[in-house]
């Protein structure tokens, strides 16, 4: 697969395929970085409302292959609807600074295969109660649903009441969501272990954990409970994307409606989160406080608020929220005597009843980024390349 580090951004194109010529020549893909910063497989999407077919051709026989050195790309097919007919074509270029590179869409000689390893993974966990879990080669996620949720409303033990966003602290790139399932099936609790891999020792309770939401009414912050149903949409060598549905809830006589659309692209740190809601103008974003002891960062300007915990289970942790920087409004480190309501929170705009947003992690045995300063450089850099996407065009 691919080496460095790697960042998620889609980008919506066009294309145009003529459709007079038997002979199709192949159309260039052009992909420009304005940026003076190195761009490494942010997420391109080709849709395929955009592509016009030739008779006797077919989009699920695309690749993508660089335009001047002919290697075809790993790439991905997504079926968004769910209808049994893929709608996007994902691949993942490499940029100098200030540069552009092409790519063409052809079919591809059968026998050059693609590594089509699930790094970018989620599933419904259903032994585990009714957790759903998400990773790809650097991190990894959970959040809660009903039965979880039940269980503490009945008061029957091993039950969750959150709606925060739970973290899995893993140091290898290989897939590890099974295997650690399969482990804690056999033994309870065998997850919060470090066998060399990589453990869950990350608190939530019912704070918002990295990436959950809230609504602000004059100083108080009002949440969600879990969610009620999900929906998954892919897994693949270059994302995993899903739907979590929530009830309806109420924020000091708001009603409030939410549904998160969630995806997490190959060698990212981030999970992007896209909220579609109602009832609120704005939406509160939170990373846990936990002790209330870490550092806390708040670049509203860049578009990003981060927190950096230099004692965590002997260890060092740091979290993030990265937003277009229209987007997001002001921070608070809002510190509370009730249990786990300590948050940072960002607040975002809500545009057209819909939030954009990244919520991720570094942890120092990773290795990934060990340090407050290279976290928050990278965090710094994540940020230019959201409010500067990659520009595509495509021409034959």
């Amino acid at each position: 697969m691919k080496n460095g580090l790697i960042f998620s951004w889609v980008v919506a194109a066009s294309l145009l395929v003529s459709c007079g010529s038997k002979e199709k020549e192949s159309t260039l893909i052009t992909v420009k970085n304005n940026l003076e910063l190195s761009r490494s497989f942010e997420t391109v999407e080709i849709s395929r409302a955009d592509v016009t077919l030739n008779e006797g051709e077919r989009f699920e026989d695309f690749s993508v292959q660089d335009a001047t050195t002919k290697a075809i790309l790993t790439s991905q097919f997504v079926d968004e609807d769910l209808d049994g007919t893929v709608d996007v074509l994902l691949f993942q270029p490499e940029l100098d600074p200030n540069s552009e590179k092409q790519y063409e869409l052809v079919v591809a000689d059968s026998s050059v295969k693609q590594d089509t390893t699930a790094y970018c993974y989620s599933r419904f966990v259903p032994e585990r109660t009714d957790d759903y879990t998400w990773e790809n080669n650097k991190v990894a996620f959970r959040t809660y649903g009903p039965v979880a949720q039940k269980m503490v409303e009945d008061g029957v033990p091993g039950g969750t009441l959150s709606s925060g966003i739970d973290l899995w602290l893993k140091k290898v790139e290989y897939p590890i969501i099974n295997k650690w399932y399969a482990r804690n099936a056999i033994k309870a609790g065998e997850y919060h272990i470090d066998y060399g891999e990589g453990l869950d020792n990350f608190h939530v309770g019912s704070s918002r954990g990295v990436g959950g939401s809230a609504v602000k009414i004059d100083t108080s912050y009002y949440i969600s409970t879990n969610f009620t149903d999900y929906k998954t949409i892919t897994t693949g060598p270059i994302r995993t994307s899903f739907v979590l549905n929530y009830a309806d809830w109420d924020a000091n006589g708001q009603t409030i409606s939410e549904e998160k659309h969630i995806s997490l692209d190959y060698g990212s740190n981030f999970s992007r989160f896209e909220i579609h809601v109602k009832g609120t103008d704005e939406l509160s974003i939170g990373l846990t406080l936990h002790d209330n002891e870490g550092t806390v960062t708040e670049n509203v300007d860049q578009g990003w608020i981060a927190y950096w915990e230099s004692e965590y289970f002997d260890s060092e942790l740091g979290t993030a929220i990265v937003a277009k920087r229209d987007d997001m409004i002001a921070s608070e480190r809002y510190v509370t005597a009730e249990k786990d309501r300590s948050n940072l929170y960002s607040q975002l705009k809500v545009n057209n009843n819909k939030v954009v947003y990244y919520a991720g992690f570094a942890w120092k045995e990773s290795k990934q980024y060990p340090t407050k300063a290279l976290w928050e450089q990278h965090i710094q850099e994540f940020s230019e390349k959201v409010n500067s996407p990659l520009e595509v065009t495509f021409n034959k």
